[in-house]
């Protein structure tokens, strides 16, 4: 079944390995980079200016969330069953949806603009596993899906930059700056997704190294869940406790920032997801050198261990007074991004090609991404209703604490079940 392009560009693509591995990284990244100026500026502003204070801001992001969380329950279906044709051109079309709603957001008063970025955060919530894909079922998979990860970890920062240069340098209102954010990130978005509708369809060698890759119905669905779990379901857990701990981290990243003493320095944005998104990349990205499935695959799950472990160095090294704020920020975020940049390169990807699985890993992850978006919905809720104690930082780092522990006790859970399954059946 073909899953790519057939135009003459993409021919000569597929001709030429070195420049289609470069093509498929720089029209990844440069898209899922793109989406997140329709998603995150707004995070940069902190809506002070109105009768309803801190809590505003907590509400916006909430309301975003909210409407980003169904989106994923929503994609479980939808982006498991979507067909190559359909793609790019479906993408376009929820960015344009996203876009008008934070016009709509810019025209309405607080707190009612809460609706309309619901409304944003709805179609943005499918564009991940649209672009994913263009990628998956290759030789290089890994390598390619490395770079549409940096995207998400570098935009964070970038976008959340640019939202603060619109705000301080331009004057740009806080209710405009995330539709003037967006018209900026809007015609690179439409070029870079024409470049992802180039990429040819999955070679013959690649199926053979991972298998073919198929849309799903709903009973094969199940039946890939049946078969997998509890191993799978820690693998989830993991998923659903980083996605809280990096949402909040991503979020909330002024206040913690200003905690720390950076106040005042919108660059420190970009400066820290540069190192986090450089190290992330190169460890999961490098797995393509793997061939053997089986080895692929537990090396994800071991570097997921082994990046929850230093995420906990980093939070000891704090408290004890022995790392400095911006340091802290960093081994932290590559701490948490190579376990969450795991599950999205490798885990799912090398799980399908090692078992053979009829599907997609948009499945797997829309399943993983709808349950973390359902944890980081309620942790938003309950922040908004317990204030804590003592400021932001000390309920980050505490939050951060339990996740991490946690995380690691679920990464071993897993690791245990799968070498049981995989190394006996090998031995049998």
């Amino acid at each position: 079944m073909s899953t790519g392009a057939s135009s003459p560009l993409s021919a000569r693509l597929l001709a030429r390995p070195g420049f289609l591995a470069a093509w498929c990284v720089v029209a990844a990244f440069g898209t899922y980079a793109s989406m997140y100026g329709f998603r995150k500026p707004f995070t940069a502003a902190a809506y002070l200016g109105s009768p309803y204070g801190e809590s505003l801001k907590v509400w916006y992001v909430t309301a975003q969330v909210l409407g980003y969380m169904i989106s994923k329950f929503i994609g479980i279906k939808v982006v498991s069953e979507m067909t190559a044709p359909r793609r790019a051109k479906v993408l376009l079309g929820l960015i344009v949806a996203a876009q008008l709603a934070l016009v709509a957001f810019g025209l309405t008063p607080a707190p009612w603009g809460a609706v309309w970025l619901f409304c944003n955060g709805l179609p943005l919530g499918m564009v991940f596993g649209l672009v994913l894909g263009f990628l998956e079922g290759r030789r290089m998979t890994e390598f390619f899906v490395a770079g549409l990860c940096a995207s998400f970890i570098l935009a964070d920062g970038i976008t959340k930059s640019v939202g603060s240069w619109l705000l301080d340098a331009k004057g740009v209102p806080e209710s405009w700056m995330p539709a003037a954010a967006g018209m900026i990130f809007l015609l690179p978005l439409i070029g870079f997704v024409w470049m992802l509708g180039q990429i040819p369809a999955a070679d013959a060698a690649d199926i053979a190294a991972r298998s073919e890759r198929t849309p799903m119905t709903g009973a094969e669905r199940l039946a890939m869940v049946h078969r997998h779990g509890v191993a799978l379901l820690a693998i989830v857990l993991v998923y659903l406790l980083i996605t809280i701990l990096r949402s909040v981290r991503a979020d909330f990243a002024p206040e913690i920032w200003k905690s720390l003493g950076f106040n005042g320095k919108p660059a420190v944005f970009t400066q820290s997801e540069l190192w986090v998104g450089l190290a992330v990349t190169l460890v999961n990205g490098l797995v393509f050198l793997i061939r053997d499935n089986r080895r692929g695959f537990f090396c994800a799950l071991w570097i997921s261990f082994g990046g929850l472990l230093l995420a906990l160095v980093a939070l000891a090294g704090w408290h004890t007074g022995n790392i400095g704020g911006f340091p802290f920020m960093v081994m932290l975020g590559v701490g948490m991004y190579l376990p969450y940049v795991a599950v999205h390169t490798t885990v799912f990807e090398r799980l399908i090609a090692l078992t053979r699985e009829k599907g997609n890993i948009g499945f797997l992850m829309y399943l993983a991404d709808a349950t973390g978006y359902l944890g980081y919905c309620a942790v938003m809720l309950s922040r908004s209703f317990f204030k804590p104690e003592g400021g932001f930082l000390p309920f980050f780092t505490k939050l951060s604490l339990i996740i991490l522990l946690g995380a690691l006790a679920l990464v071993t859970t897993s690791i245990l079940l799968y070498r049981r399954r995989f190394f006996i059946r090998k031995q049998d």
